[in-house]
Formats: C-alpha cells, sequence, structure tokens
C-alpha cells in the first residue's frame, strides 16, 4: 500500500496558523510573526524622534525585513485560505480572507511601505502607517484570553448596543435640556444644541473638562440630576459585560475543575438539516452548564468551536460532560426493542414497570425522544432507564 503524502499547502497552513505545542514549526512561525509586529511597531514609533542618519538606516533596514515577512505571511494565508473557509471555492475563500477584518490590516500594514516609495507618497504614507497598529490585534487573537474577550462582547452585543442606544438618547435630552435653561445666561458659552451635548457627553460619561459648564440655579440643579444619572447609565454597559464574563466561566468552571482527571466523558452526533443545531452558532445552541462543545468535525478538519462558529448540516459535533457518579446505588442501563421483546407494540401507559425503574430516553431513527405514557415502543427503539439496585442484607 503506497502512502499518501501530505497536502504541501495543508502543511503551510497549519504552521503559520496558531500553533500546538507539539508542532515545534508552528509555534516557531507563531513567534517569529508576533515578534516582527512588536518591532515594525517600535520602528514606527522610533521614527517620530529626532535621530541620527546612521540609526535612521538601521530602522529602515528592520522595518524592510518585519514588512517581508508580512508580505510572505500574507501571500501564505491567501494562498490557504480555502483551508480556513471551508465548504466553498478556493477563489471565494481567497476573496473572503482579503476582506476580512484581519486581511485588511494585514493588507494595510503592507501598502505604506511601497506608498513611501512614489514621490507623492511620503504624505499618504505618514497617514496610512497608523494601520500598522491594528496588527497588535493579530497577536491578541492567539491569546485564549482575547477570544473569551471577543466572544462575550458577541454573545452580548445586542444588550450592549441596547444600552448605548438609552445613553445616547439620555445626551441628547440632556443636551436640549441645558441648552434651553443655559442658553439666555451664557449665549457664547452654549451657543447651540451642540454645545449643550458637549456638556452631556462630558458630564454623563463623568470626564468632566471643566471648559462649559451652567452658571444658573436651575442649571446647576439639573446638572447634579444629570451627573447622579450619568454614573448609572454608564455603568450599564460594565454590568452587561461583567454578568457575560460569569456566565462564561460560571458555565466553563464545572469542567475546568475535573479537567485534570477521569472525570469527563464525550459523545457526538451528527448535524442533519433539520436538526435544531443547524446553522445556528455555537454561542445561539441551549446546552446545560455541564456540557460543552469539544470539537466540531467537517469533513476531514476537526474545528475548535468558539462562539461564533457556525453549525452546518453534516458536521459531527463531539461534547464534552461530566461523568456520572453512582452515590445512590443507582444503575443506567439500555437495551433494544426486537421483534420478541414483551415491550414491543405496547404503550407505555400500560407496562407492568418496576417503582424502582424509570425509562428516560427512547432513539429511534438515530433520533432521541422523551417518552411519554402514549409513546408506543417498536422494533429498533433504543431505551434507556435508570433502577435502582437492590441493596444487600
Amino acid at each position: 500500500m503506497v502512502k499518501k503524502e501530505p497536502d504541501f499547502r495543508k502543511r503551510i497552513y497549519d504552521i503559520i496558523q496558531i500553533g500546538s505545542r507539539e508542532d515545534v514549526p508552528s509555534r516557531l512561525a507563531d513567534y517569529v510573526i508576533a515578534s516582527s509586529i512588536v518591532i515594525n511597531i517600535i520602528c514606527l514609533f522610533a521614527g517620530t524622534f529626532s535621530i541620527p542618519p546612521d540609526i535612521d538606516r538601521n530602522l529602515d533596514m528592520i522595518e524592510s525585513v518585519t514588512v517581508g515577512i508580512f508580505i510572505l505571511e500574507y501571500i501564505l494565508r491567501v494562498w490557504t485560505a480555502d483551508f480556513y473557509y471551508t465548504g466553498i471555492s478556493p477563489a471565494k475563500a481567497r476573496f473572503k480572507y482579503v476582506f476580512s477584518f484581519f486581511g485588511l490590516v494585514d493588507l494595510l500594514s503592507i501598502l505604506p511601505y511601497f506608498i513611501a516609495m512614489l514621490p507623492w507618497g511620503m504624505v499618504a504614507f505618514r497617514i496610512l502607517r497608523i494601520f500598522r497598529i491594528f496588527r497588535l490585534f493579530k497577536i491578541n487573537a492567539q491569546s485564549d484570553a482575547f477570544n473569551i474577550v471577543i466572544d462575550v462582547l458577541r454573545a452580548k452585543s445586542r444588550q450592549i448596543m441596547s444600552s448605548v442606544a438609552i445613553v445616547l438618547t439620555m445626551m441628547l435630552a440632556a443636551s436640549l435640556l441645558m441648552y434651553g435653561i443655559e442658553h439666555e445666561a451664557q449665549p457664547e458659552v452654549f451657543k447651540n444644541a451642540f454645545s449643550g451635548l458637549w456638556w452631556s457627553v462630558s458630564t454623563l460619561l463623568t470626564v468632566g473638562y471643566g471648559d462649559i459648564y451652567p452658571i444658573t440655579t436651575l442649571g446647576r440643579i439639573v446638572a447634579i440630576i444629570l451627573s447622579f444619572m450619568g454614573v448609572g447609565l454608564v455603568a450599564i454597559p460594565t454590568g452587561i459585560i461583567s454578568a457575560g464574563f460569569v456566565e462564561y466561566y460560571t458555565r466553563m468552571k464545572p469542567l475546568d475543575d475535573v479537567s485534570q482527571g477521569n472525570d469527563l466523558q464525550f459523545f457526538s452526533f451528527g448535524i442533519t438539516e433539520d436538526h435544531p443545531y443547524a446553522w445556528k452558532r455555537i454561542e445561539e445552541i441551549s446546552v446545560a452548564p455541564e456540557i460543552m462543545v469539544v470539537a466540531v468535525i467537517r469533513g476531514n478538519n476537526v474545528i475548535t468551536p468558539r462562539g461564533n462558529t457556525q453549525i452546518k448540516p453534516g458536521d459531527e459535533l463531539i461534547m464534552g460532560c461530566l461523568a456520572y457518579k453512582n452515590e445512590h446505588g443507582i444503575r443506567a442501563r439500555e437495551f433494544m426493542i426486537d421483534d420478541t421483546h414483551p415491550w414491543n407494540g405496547e404503550y407505555l401507559w400500560n407496562l407492568q414497570i418496576p417503582e424502582d425503574m424509570v425509562v428516560v430516553s427512547v432513539i429511534r431513527h438515530g433520533k432521541a425522544m422523551i417518552p411519554k405514557g402514549s409513546t408506543v415502543f417498536m422494533p429498533g427503539d433504543v431505551v434507556s432507564v435508570c433502577e435502582r439496585r437492590m441493596q444487600k442484607v
């Protein structure tokens, strides 16, 4: 049997992605890219100072080397984009990467270097090179902590946007109110509603620049009330984000507590077109706090799930959960109904089931269902029951 050689492009893709500790070339690539980003940003800051020409030439050389690394990484990512965006053609995958957030960051961090070479490019270079700072996000993106922050913000995005809308509405109302009160007393200070808006922003956000403030008694009373309200309003988004982190870690803690032992069990199931999880994101599915999606198998690829990972028909989900601990003499078992089984064709409510036994679930044609009294058992059904063991006297 001839051993199939691994796909060279797939190996390049594995190297430039976030590497595991066992994959030395991939981890080395991570360190090289991260170091190049930091060095390039340092050169960007150093270039704003008055430095001797020889040092400036050295900085230019270092910058050229780091930009060369960025160019190579960008080319390789475009070349292997179809391994990241699976299920679509390579051309569409490359197009999708080029116009993704990190794809645009990669491109904008390279373009200033070449624009500066043009006769009219120095002004544009000074403006566009600021985009290199966004490459720092690529370092954070390789951190699990950063991914957790992104997942929490995405999960709470609706609540955050609602709270921001409330804050903006309050600012507009406060600006119009303060303009109406203070305009006659300070026509040069509160010239229009925008002046009131500037005051409301600095007050409600507790910045307090002091360049504009009320002088009338009524205006000061209103300012005191709005200041107290501003503290509470600004705290709303903070509370929503904090609650998101609490929910995330509350969900992760039961599995994290036992991750060092042998108390975890894993099970898997396939996703069909009519499955309730189909086309939903991980963050949108409802599972118990003790259960989490460990991996998504899509074709020959194993995808590490994140909050925004979309579940597609044909995927296989691997779930992790706490192992069942028998501390009360309870035994869980399952059996199949065949043509000769006494339960075949019988309603659940007609069965003479012992008091110490409970029918937990019935799996029929690969789908699990909670049995009711009207459930009729059929050949091929897999029945799960729990029963109490007899105590030895």
